[in-house]
């Protein structure tokens, strides 16, 4: 039985010496020093060792454990900084469902970009095709196309981003509406046109719970011929339904806007909190004639309506959030609400 652990010595010194890697090594461990290991084997002889004998084997035994572990550690220091020589790859098995990822560890889309796409899904469910625009805009699609004189308050330099002289002809600034999308659509695009629009605009406006520089807007464009208030009001109507639930209601207040004649302030009546609450959340109307004159559109022929819709002002009133702020503070315990 001695003889047996100097045997055992020998194959540990040669397997030892012969390991050049970590994965080696850890196969050495496995083979010698695991739960099932040879050393843990030699152990359990002990009860096959005459009695005579039991002290010495223990004892011998005991001191090549030691040696074996103490082997094992220096070699493992030794393979520290070495990189790995093995050309074994670890086997993955393509048929084996894949993982799960850790519950709560994905990110998500923000709430502004879940509302883009919920708006756009009802639009289009309408009819309605998506259309694009730049945020630097001109001074002609942002105001004079849409019929928006100079002397008109919403042109004042103070109340506008402007990244060129104002004063220059057909100056730059960030967009203040989404509106110049439908002048850039109808400038390349034979009636009928039926398009909506999301993206962000600018206007410098002083932070609060309802106001903030930067915002996000949908316009809306339907031009076709006979197009009359009954159509655009009946689409609002169906948006609302399809949005916030059967029993919300539409009121449209009449207002002034440039580009529209007549116009009209839209207001949604939702159930917040368990409260019926009429809330403004954009402007609409009938697509001015001076607007269609501006793209080469004959008034005489085609008619339209137009609408544009704040969508943090949506998404407030659908999910109860009560600070606009909130929306851009990037606080992710208020981001994983939604």
């Amino acid at each position: 039985m001695l003889e047996q652990i100097d045997q055992l010595e020998a194959s540990v010194n040669a397997d030892l010496a012969a390991v050049s890697s970590s994965d080696e090594l850890e196969q050495f461990r496995i083979k010698y020093l695991g739960s099932k290991g040879a050393l843990k084997q030699l152990m359990g002889k002990l009860k096959d060792v005459p009695k005579a004998d039991k002290p010495a084997f223990g004892q011998k035994a005991n001191v090549l454990r030691k040696q074996v572990e103490q082997a094992f550690n220096d070699k493992k220091q030794t393979l520290g900084d070495k990189p790995q020589t093995s050309s074994r790859k670890p086997r993955v098995d393509v048929t084996e469902p894949g993982l799960s990822p850790i519950a709560g560890g994905l990110g998500r889309e923000h709430i502004i970009t879940q509302t883009v796409d919920e708006l756009i899904d009802v639009f289009g469910r309408m009819g309605f095709d998506v259309a694009t625009g730049p945020e630097l805009e001109d001074e002609h699609h942002n105001f004079v196309a849409l019929n928006i004189p100079q002397e008109h308050p919403a042109r004042d330099p103070l109340d506008n981003f402007y990244i060129t002289d104002p004063d220059e002809a057909n100056p730059n600034l960030m967009r203040s509406q989404t509106s110049t999308v439908q002048i850039r659509v109808m400038e390349h695009t034979k009636p009928p046109v039926r398009i909506i629009s999301t993206g962000r605009v600018y206007r410098p406006d002083e932070h609060d719970a309802t106001h903030y520089s930067m915002f996000h807007q949908i316009e809306g464009l339907y031009v076709d011929k006979k197009v009359s208030m009954v159509d655009l009001k009946t689409t609002l109507l169906q948006f609302a339904h399809a949005y916030f639930g059967p029993e919300a209601d539409v009121r449209l207040v009449p207002s002034y806007f440039p580009f529209t004649e007549p116009s009209a302030e839209l207001y949604i009546k939702t159930n917040l909190g368990g409260e019926w609450q009429w809330m403004e959340i954009g402007g609409c109307g009938m697509v001015d004639p001076n607007v269609f004159e501006a793209v080469g559109y004959d008034p005489e022929q085609w008619t339209g309506f137009a609408f544009g819709l704040g969508i943090e002002r949506i998404a407030m009133r659908k999910y109860g959030i009560s600070d606009i702020r909130w929306l851009f503070e990037n606080d992710v315990r208020f981001l994983r609400q939604f």
